[in-house]
């Protein structure tokens, strides 16, 4: 189901908790609300359709991944980027990292690492700081 997005900066500046089984539902709801937003949006984080869990999505080379409670477990190449949301208006200037290693859970709950580097890391990046509260 394609989810409104959003914008309150109270409910988005809050800290995500851990996704369980039953959230996998969510999941859906991501897909579908990325995918009519597809002309500008690259990621979501739960909380940006109104689920505080620890959800993300984002394009990876074109195909759309989730992860539940993701982490960075590693990080290396700090720089300064500049990005948009559709939650907020306007863009901010992020700290980012060029490659970065996350533990997640995949859709059948099995714990999984992997290192993302360029573009797909800053999304992941993005997506989970605002699972973090963090408004970009």
């Amino acid at each position: 189901m394609i989810r409104p997005i959003m914008k309150d900066p109270i409910f988005l500046a809050q800290k995500s908790a851990l996704a369980t089984v039953q959230d996998l539902p969510v999941a859906q709801d991501l897909r579908d609300t990325l995918e009519a937003h597809r002309d500008g949006c690259v990621g979501m984080a739960a909380n940006m359709i109104g689920v505080a869990k620890r959800i993300i999505i984002f394009d990876d080379n074109g195909s759309a991944t989730v992860m539940f409670n993701p982490e960075i477990v590693k990080c290396s190449g700090a720089y300064e980027a500049e990005e948009g949301c559709l939650s907020l208006t306007g863009t901010r200037k992020a700290k980012r990292w060029r490659s970065i290693k996350v533990q997640y859970r995949n859709e059948q709950f099995q714990t999984r690492l992997k290192t993302y580097t360029g573009f797909t890391a800053q999304i992941i990046q993005h997506e989970i700081d605002h699972l973090g509260g963090v408004l970009i």
